[in-house]
């Protein structure tokens, strides 16, 4: 199959799909997948947890208040579990790749099963503006998920994803869709109740397959939201790789000291990492994630991608603590690179103001859920 896209003066784009910048990825051949399956088995992984994932209630009076602020917005991140997080910045609520199902598969009677509710349900969301989706993976990519959103009162959100996504959406009647290239950017309006906010699709070290036959057919990334209060990254599934030193380069002019410095926010992945000789092409582990924050220079991070889905071997309250380790070889404080509880929310320093937040002076909403596993 010819790809659409192709675009010969681009190393990541191929005749027939797209491929990573540093480290070609390869699927995993049937034996290895055995090699591995068979290793878990005998040596009883996933071990059980030792703790329980914390989750608190939401705090849904602030985030609707939030949510009605408009310009007056205070930019804060909310973790509804595994890999999504409500943004709320520059007047916007922005959702990362919306998993509500019970089962992150092609059906819902097999495959992983979620071990913690969602933070808040669908019902309980603000009016989600924007939605990015980094790939098409099941516990990314989900089906009932983005057709609810599509249908949500007041119209459907945007849809921002990587190229080779829109004829899914259309499939769907779903045609509110945004389709970036790496490094392309698509300007969010200015409006009477928000700010302009552009979005940039940034590389990762991934790879694509919704189905046996279309691997690396469409594309995969991370996220760039540069709102006047707030900028985040979203990292998307991403193994480790200088892709990171090459973001924080292309928008250091953005992050000069006298423009608000780096990136105020990052969400980055620390779980399902194990075993590494099978994983490390795609998902990096907590030290991996630290390395990812320090070549990104973030003033902070939340960590994502663990303790919903068991996806791999490491036991599904494992990650917390091979964080903690991580940020202590590396100098690095545990409250820069916080772990929340689910349904928590961490508000985040405007860069439009200088003022003492909440989250400061402890007071709630804006004292997140710290966990300690």
């Amino acid at each position: 199959m010819k790809n659409p896209y192709f675009n010969p003066l681009k190393k990541h784009h191929r005749p027939d799909g797209f491929q990573n910048n540093y480290r070609s990825f390869r699927g995993k051949r049937l034996r290895e997948l055995l090699r591995w399956r068979w290793q878990a088995w005998r040596a009883g992984h996933p071990r059980p947890m030792r703790e329980a994932i914390p989750v608190v209630a939401p705090d849904l009076a602030f985030i609707h208040g939030n949510a009605q602020a408009g310009r007056h917005m205070q930019p804060a991140a909310t973790w509804i579990g595994h890999i999504t997080v409500l943004l709320q910045v520059g007047g916007l609520n922005i959702l990362t790749d919306p998993v509500f199902s019970e089962r992150c598969f092609p059906v819902q009677w097999a495959g992983p099963k979620r071990h913690t509710p969602p933070g808040l349900t669908l019902a309980q969301l603000p009016r989600i503006d924007v939605v990015l989706l980094s790939h098409n993976h099941y516990d990314h990519m989900d089906e009932h998920s983005l057709v609810s959103l599509a249908t949500q009162r007041g119209g459907p959100p945007l849809f921002i994803t990587p190229l080779g996504h829109r004829h899914w959406f259309a499939r769907r009647g779903i045609h509110h869709v945004v389709e970036l290239d790496w490094w392309d950017t698509h300007v969010l309006p200015e409006t009477d109740r928000s700010l302009r906010i552009p979005v940039t699709l940034t590389p990762a070290q991934h790879w694509s397959a919704r189905t046996t036959t279309d691997a690396l057919r469409s594309l995969w990334g991370s996220f760039v939201v540069r709102s006047p209060d707030c900028h985040v990254f979203f990292s998307g599934d991403t193994a480790y790789s200088k892709d990171f030193i090459d973001i924080r380069q292309h928008f250091a002019r953005d992050h000069t000291p006298e423009q608000g410095g780096g990136f105020d926010l990052a969400l980055l992945p620390i779980g399902a990492y194990e075993p590494r000789w099978f994983m490390k092409d795609q998902h990096c582990n907590p030290e991996e994630a630290v390395q990812i924050f320090q070549d990104l220079g973030c003033k902070r991070a939340i960590a994502v991608h663990w303790g919903t889905f068991q996806l791999t071997d490491e036991a599904l309250d494992e990650p917390p603590r091979a964080l903690r380790t991580a940020l202590h070889r590396a100098g690095v404080c545990e409250s820069t690179f916080a772990v929340l509880a689910i349904g928590a929310t961490c508000p985040v320093s405007s860069r439009l103001h200088s003022v003492t937040t909440d989250h400061q002076s402890g007071e709630s909403p804006s004292s997140p859920e710290l966990v300690t596993i």
